[in-house]
This record gives structure tokens, sequence and C-alpha cells, in this order.
């Protein structure tokens, strides 16, 4: 499955759609699929801004893919590349502390899925890959 959109925060409502359906269709509970949604959409408006600094007619490219075991969603830009190595988890109380804004993306998404990898690819494009795997249930019915 595949969705492509421009680089406009207007788009992400169809971001949010489209792996919220995806997720539920390969067997992720309401809950499970939110939380793959919520990082989905945080990686593409990292993306957006920090990527592509709002310039509105860039591309980017989200793939699902899944083997009954895992699901897998690939988002593909052409933007500035980004180190995930950099990011370090935040230390919450004293970003609370400071009442700190912003700064949580990397955070947020790799606590709400199993896996976070950045890639560069041969096309000099940058890749996330965002994985959840399914419930050992879920698998044993497909």
């Amino acid at each position: 499955m595949h969705l492509h959109i421009k680089s406009q925060t207007e788009k992400l409502h169809l971001v949010r759609d489209f792996i919220s359906t995806a997720a539920r269709n390969v067997g992720f509970d309401e809950e499970s699929a939110s939380k793959i949604m919520l990082a989905v959409d945080e990686a593409c408006t990292n993306i957006i801004k920090h990527a592509y600094e709002f310039v509105p007619t860039h591309d980017i490219d989200i793939e699902v893919v899944s083997n009954g075991r895992k699901f897998e969603v690939i988002i593909t830009h052409n933007g500035k590349s980004f180190d995930p190595g950099a990011v370090k988890s935040p230390n919450m109380k004293e970003y609370l502390r400071r009442y700190q804004r912003g700064g949580l993306g990397m955070h947020l998404m790799r606590s709400m899925v199993d896996e976070v990898e950045y890639k560069i690819l041969p096309d000099s494009r940058s890749a996330v890959h965002l994985v959840k795997y399914l419930p050992a249930k879920v698998q044993s019915q497909r």
C-alpha cells in the first residue's frame, strides 16, 4: 500500500487516515493503530518542518509493508538528512520543570512503535522505517 503527499501539514490528515486504516486492516486494535498513526504523523511532521523547512511543494512517499509478523511504514523524502543518534532520550522531569516545548518527536516515535530506523538510500533520498510487531494472537490468525 502506498500514499504520496506534498510536504504540507494540511495533508497530514490523509496520512493519519491511511495509516489508521492499514493498521486496523492487518489486525491491530484501535489503541495500537492510534499509536502507529501518531508515530507516522510525527515523522511526517518532522520531514515537513526540518527536512523541507515548510516548503510545500516537495514529495513525501509513505509505503506500508506487512508480512503477518510485522507492520512496517517506510517514509521516503529527498529533504535534508537527519542523524537520529544525535537525539538522546529526554529527562522528562527536567523537561517538565523547565516548561519546554517541542523536541519530543523522536522520544514519542520510539515509545509508540517497536523500531525506528533512518537510512540514506542509494539515490540520496532519506527513508524513515517505523516497525510495529503484530501481537502473537493476530499472527496466529493469519
